[in-house]
């Protein structure tokens, strides 16, 4: 099964940007519909977007605009662009793969976006 680790998280001002990557090792990473999705302090984990594997991408409304998701597959790659950060944006961000075929869902271990002044 494919296994998923997050960076680029961090403290970042208002109006500021950040990227997020999400490598992934084993299984085979072009049969997975990739997505980021990200949960508030007392929050429910809520989907950010998402990435199939011929590279349909789908956005939360209060991300469009702001976020763009891509995807490296000679990598095993997926990034997340995130513009225009707010107070709101931050979360912990988790990449989610979701195996097309079998529909088996794995997890990141998360990766903390704080947007503070």
């Amino acid at each position: 099964q494919v296994r998923l680790v997050e960076s680029g998280g961090g403290l970042v001002q208002p109006g500021g940007s950040l990227r997020l990557s999400c490598a992934a090792s084993g299984g085979i990473f072009g049969l997975y519909t990739m997505g980021w999705y990200r949960q508030a302090p007392g929050k429910q984990r809520e989907l950010v977007a998402t990435t199939t594997s011929v590279r349909m991408t789908n956005y939360a409304d209060f991300v469009k605009g702001r976020f763009t998701i891509s995807r490296d597959n000679s990598k095993k790659m997926v990034y997340l662009q995130m513009n225009s950060l707010t107070p709101d944006d931050t979360a912990v961000y988790y990449c989610n793969a979701r195996q097309e075929h079998t529909g088996y869902i794995t997890w990141g271990q998360g990766t903390q976006v704080t947007v503070s002044s």
